[in-house]
């Protein structure tokens, strides 16, 4: 009898966990998930940051994963819109049960997703490529940021720094070419408010729609004022496009643009004609293996033969992710997870350094500039 008594309170006990378990978590797995374009025109960008993330948990999990659980990773293709991020997302925390989420891409489709959907339902997100304001607002201001968790620097950090270096080369009839969304927004804003800092304001802008390469209308804007150079807050697709078009206008301005353009891809659409094209970037020289971080990054690329900036990005989050989960202890919760981030405080991932609080979460305020050499080798 007392035999049985043991039984059946073990059974309660047991039928109690999993009651008040966490979703996405068991025993031995911890589930996590991510939204991005994974196929498409922009689908090499999510492709890249799967593919790392994927490769990071699986090293993880041979060293015996975290806390004695492995790491899954349920990544969903959204194509880079906004609505398709909005269902992955529901998805994601309600039939797939991921605990987190990381490696989110896209200014609009993250703040939809952060106001609509993961914020509303206290799930953390980890990085996500992109700097605008709308998704860095005071968690006073807008509750759900609590749960958002930047990696990288800002498009005002990113801008500020292509402003300030163009200035102090004499360049001042500076025009302005941006995606026709919350990300292009945001850097146009970005570019303007850092002009006037020096006293200026763009000399012409253009626009081009998401998911679109039709560039003629902003090509026709821009030349009218035959800029001494042109930043650009577009893609790659559309951003090579502008290149060559302004170029067949006799065009030849200095092209600036932003880090989500894709190095990597710029450099593979634009050929020669990439040459002298400057970018911000937000993530340490991914070729430079005298920097732990890259060093480590560049030993689980190695299988792949190739190393990228999307990559190295989303290696760095993977590893903010995990940093999280261990200190968060066997017992997790979103909310402990949640604390957990916020104690990462000036933590130095090897030449990179991350930093939360209770109340911040921008990360990182990191950009360095480079400049597309000869033979689409980048240069800093």
């Amino acid at each position: 009898m007392e035999r049985f008594k043991h039984l059946v309170a073990a059974s309660l006990l047991a039928l109690s966990a999993l009651c008040t378990a966490e979703p996405g978590v068991s025993d031995n797995a911890i589930t996590l998930g991510m939204s991005a374009p994974l196929s498409g025109t922009n689908g090499a960008y999510g492709s890249e940051m799967q593919q790392t993330i994927q490769a990071y948990f699986a090293q993880v999990n041979a060293a015996g994963g975290i806390n004695g659980r492995k790491l899954e990773l349920v990544a969903l293709d959204d194509g880079y819109e906004t609505e398709r991020a909005v269902a992955n997302t529901q998805s994601l925390i309600k039939d797939k049960q991921a605990f987190a989420l990381l490696s989110f891409f896209g200014s609009s489709p993250t703040e939809a997703t952060m106001n609509k959907v993961f914020g509303p339902a206290g799930v953390p997100l980890v990085g996500t490529i992109s700097g605008a304001p709308t998704l860095r607002q005071p968690i006073a201001q807008n509750p759900n940021s609590r749960f958002m968790f930047h990696v990288r620097a800002s498009y005002l950090d990113e801008t500020s720094a292509i402003v300030n270096q163009l200035v102090a080369l004499g360049i001042r009839n500076i025009a302005v070419l941006y995606q026709n969304d919350g990300f292009g927004q945001a850097g146009l804003d970005g570019v303007t408010a850092a002009l006037q800092k020096h006293e200026l304001k763009p000399a012409a802008v253009g626009t081009v729609e998401r998911n679109a390469i039709d560039v003629s209308a902003a090509v026709q804007a821009i030349s009218k004022a035959s800029p001494q150079a042109v930043v650009m807050v577009s893609l790659y697709k559309p951003t090579s496009a502008f290149v060559r078009a302004m170029k067949q206008a006799g065009q030849h301005p200095m092209f600036m643009t932003v880090s989500p353009v894709g190095t990597e891809q710029l450099v593979q659409e634009l050929g020669k004609e990439a040459r002298g094209i400057g970018i911000s970037q937000v993530v340490p020289y991914p070729w430079n293996d005298t920097i732990p971080v890259v060093r480590e990054y560049q030993k689980l690329a190695a299988k792949a033969g190739q190393y990228s900036y999307y990559g190295l990005e989303a290696y760095i989050t993977a590893r903010v992710m995990v940093e999280g989960l261990r200190r968060s202890g066997r017992d997790l919760s979103r909310e402990k997870l949640v604390s957990a981030l916020e104690s990462i405080n000036n933590v130095d991932f090897g030449g990179y350094r991350v930093s939360y609080s209770n109340s911040a979460r921008s990360g990182s305020r990191f950009v360095e500039m480079t400049v597309i050499g000869p033979g689409g080798k980048l240069l800093r």
